[in-house]
C-alpha cells in the first residue's frame, strides 16, 4: 500500500516532510548519551543549588544552654532573646553538677546556674558571641521586668505593648518589587535558556555539517526539500531542548518550594518558569535557523567556529548583559530598550519578567517584534542553506550563497 503522503520519487508532502526530519532527529537525540547526561549534569546542578541555599539559609548559629532547676523558669526568655539576636538556641535541663560536667565536657555550650532572678552564666572558655549577645538581652529584659514588677506593673502588658510599638512610615516612592529571590529567579531562567541555546543551537549546525560531510544530505535531499530538511531538523531539536526546559522548570520550581527556599508565591514562579520556556522557544528559532545556515556553508567540522562563532556570540553577548545589567538596574532605560530589541529579548525580557518590571506592553512589543524577527530570518536563512547545502569543498561565502540561483 503507497504512503499517502508520497506522490511519487522526492514529493513528499509539505508538513509530512518536516515531520519526518523532524521525527528523526527526536528519536536519535533523544536516546543519545548525551542528552542523557547533559539533562542529569543540569538537574543535578539545580538540585544542589537549591540545596545549598536551603542550607545557607537555615545555618543560623546554634547553641545548646543547659538550665538547672532553680533557672529553668528562664527557658521561654531566653527562647525571645534568641529568635530577637537570631541565635538559635536548644535548651536543656540539667542537674548542676551533670551541667557543669557537660560544660567541661563540650556538650553544652554554656549553663545557667543560680536563681531565676540573679543567673550566672558557666561556661567552658569563652563565651560565643553570638550567645553572649543573645544573654545581654535576656540580661536586659529580665532587669525591666523586675523593675516594672517594683513599680507594680504587669509584666506582660509592657512586653506586648513593646512588641507591637513602631512608627508609621510614609514613602515618597513605591517600593521596588526586585527582592533577591525573585533576582535569583530571573539570573536562574537566563542562565538555563542560554546553556540550552549553546547545547542544542550548536547541535543545529554540527548536525547540518555532519549530513553535508557525510554525503547524507543528498540522500534526504532526494525525498524532502531543503526548506524542510533545515525546518525539520530545527524543529526536532527544539523539541528536544523544550523537554529538557520543562524539566528545569518542574524540577526547579518544586523543590524550589519544597525546600522553602523560593518563598514567593507559586502562581509568580509559575509565570516565570512558563515565559522561561516560551522565550528559549522563540529564542531558539531565531537562533538554530542562523545556526543552520552557518552549517551549510562548510563542509568540515574543522571550519565550523569559523561561520557559528558571529551567532554564538549573539548568545553569548545578550546572556552577559541579562545576568550583570538588569539585577543592578531592573526598571533602567537601558534594559527597558535592550529588552525590546528582538536579538536581545529572549536573554533579557525573561529577567524582567520575574522581576515583575516587564509592563504587559513591553511583553506584547517584544514577543511580536521576535516573531517578525524569526519570520525574515527563516526565509533569509532558507535561502542560504538552500544553495549551499549541496556544494562541497571549500567554505561558501555567505554573499555567494545569498546570490546563488
Amino acid at each position: 500500500m503507497s504512503d499517502p503522503q508520497y506522490d511519487g520519487p522526492g514529493a513528499l508532502s509539505a508538513i509530512g516532510g518536516v515531520r519526518l526530519i523532524a521525527r528523526r532527529e527526536l528519536a536519535t537525540r533523544l536516546r543519545a548519551k548525551s542528552f542523557l547526561v547533559s539533562t542529569v549534569i543540569i538537574v543535578v546542578f539545580i538540585c544542589g543549588y537549591l540545596v545549598l541555599m536551603n542550607f545557607i539559609g537555615n545555618s543560623t548559629s546554634s547553641a545548646t544552654v543547659g538550665l538547672t532547676g532553680q533557672t529553668s523558669t528562664l527557658a521561654t526568655p531566653l527562647g525571645n532573646a534568641a529568635k530577637a539576636t537570631g541565635q538559635k538556641v536548644d535548651v536543656r535541663t540539667v542537674d548542676e553538677r551533670a551541667g557543669r560536667r557537660q560544660v567541661a565536657d563540650g556538650k553544652l555550650d554554656a549553663l545557667l546556674v543560680g536563681t531565676a532572678d540573679a543567673p550566672t552564666v558557666v561556661v567552658k572558655k569563652n563565651l560565643p558571641s553570638g550567645l553572649g549577645n543573645t544573654f545581654t538581652v535576656l540580661a536586659q529584659h529580665e532587669a525591666l521586668t523586675q523593675q516594672i514588677v517594683a513599680l507594680k506593673g504587669d509584666p506582660s502588658a509592657v512586653r506586648h505593648a513593646m512588641a507591637t510599638a513602631k512608627l508609621p512610615v510614609q514613602r515618597l516612592e513605591p517600593v521596588g518589587g526586585y527582592q533577591v529571590e525573585r533576582i535569583v529567579l530571573g539570573i536562574i531562567a537566563v542562565i538555563l535558556i542560554y546553556m540550552s541555546l549553546m547545547i542544542n543551537g550548536q547541535a543545529v549546525a554540527q548536525g547540518v555539517i555532519e549530513e553535508k560531510s557525510s554525503r547524507v544530505v543528498e540522500l534526504l535531499l532526494a525525498t524532502v526539500r531543503p526548506w524542510q530538511l533545515m525546518a525539520g531538523k530545527v524543529l526536532g531539536i527544539a523539541v528536544v531542548g523544550l523537554i529538557q526546559m520543562v524539566i528545569f522548570a518542574v524540577v526547579g520550581a518544586g523543590l524550589g518550594l519544597a525546600t522553602g527556599v523560593l518563598s514567593i508565591p507559586a502562581s509568580l514562579l509559575t509565570g516565570a518558569a512558563v515565559w522561561a520556556i516560551v522565550w528559549y522557544v522563540i529564542g531558539f528559532a531565531m537562533y538554530a535557523v542562523m545556526l543552520a545556515a552557518a552549517g551549510a556553508l562548510v563542509s568540515r567540522q574543522e571550519d565550523a567556529n569559523a561561520v557559528v562563532t558571529p551567532v554564538i556570540m549573539m548568545i553569548v553577548v545578550p546572556a552577559v548583559i541579562g545576568w550583570s545589567l538588569i539585577p543592578a538596574n531592573p526598571d533602567g532605560m537601558a534594559g527597558r530598550v535592550l529588552s525590546l530589541i528582538p536579538l536581545f529579548s529572549p536573554m533579557i525580557m525573561p529577567m524582567r519578567i520575574s522581576l515583575g518590571v516587564a509592563a504587559p506592553w513591553e511583553i506584547v512589543l517584544s514577543v511580536v517584534l521576535s516573531l517578525v524577527l524569526v519570520v525574515g530570518l527563516v526565509a533569509l536563512a532558507g535561502r542560504v542553506y538552500r544553495n549551499a547545502v549541496l556544494r562541497t569543498g571549500a567554505r561558501v561565502r555567505l554573499v555567494d550563497a545569498l546570490r546563488a540561483a
